[in-house]
Order: C-alpha cells, then structure tokens, then sequence
C-alpha cells in the first residue's frame, strides 16, 4: 500500500472511532467529567465543531494538501489524549467509560493513534 493511500485509511479509521467516541461521551455525560459550563448545549456546540474539522482534515488530505497532514498530528495527538485522560480516570475508579465497547474505543483510538503517527513519519523520511 502506499505511504498516502496508508495515511489516508488510517486517519478515516482513526476519526470514526473518534467521533464514535464522543457519542459515547454524550452518554457518560463527559461535559460533566471536566466540568464543562454549560452542559450539554457547550458540548454539542463543541463536537459540531471538532466533527468539522475532522472531516475537512481528511477532505484536505485526499487533496494532498498541507493542511491535511498537520489536521493528521492533530487527530493523532487527540486520539491519544482522549485514551489517556480516560484512562487515568478509570484508574482512579470513575465509573464512566467501563462498558465493553467503551473501552475497546479508546484501546482503540490508542492503537490507530499509534499507528497513524508512526505512518505520518514513515511517509516523511526519505526513501
């Protein structure tokens, strides 16, 4: 496969398990969690923004543009926030996020956070 097709698949892989993500956040009540003035109106109003900016990132990408592979580390960066974050409040014995599809969402945006990051530097060193 090629470095642009791998970067492609692997950002469109990465932002659904992603956005999945945030619609489970919804049901965890999240805006709670950080403690997020505003509640659930901030919320959407936040993820109809972040849900944008995913999909022009990778539009941008598909377009060979600039833009498209710094919104890449971007998605990376926040893919691997997400994991860690929640992973340092179930640690601390939060109840949220503990279903099964829950937690294989955010094993999951770990492991394609990972792998697009290291994607975007193999597709950056010379050949």
């Amino acid at each position: 496969m090629q470095p642009r097709t791998m970067l492609v698949w692997l950002y469109l892989l990465n932002a659904a398990v992603l956005i999945t993500h945030e619609i489970d956040s919804a049901y965890w009540h999240e805006w709670v969690l950080f403690g997020v003035p505003g509640g659930i109106q901030v919320f959407l109003g936040f993820n109809l923004i972040l849900v944008a900016v995913i999909l022009y990132g990778h539009q941008a990408l598909i377009l060979n543009r600039a833009s498209g592979l710094a919104l890449s580390w971007m998605l990376v960066a926040g893919g691997l926030f997400a994991a860690i974050v929640h992973s340092y409040f179930l640690l601390r014995g939060g109840e949220e996020f503990r279903l099964p599809a829950s937690l294989g969402l955010l094993a999951a945006t770990f492991v394609l956070s990972l792998g697009q990051g290291a994607a975007l530097l193999w597709a950056r060193s010379p050949a």
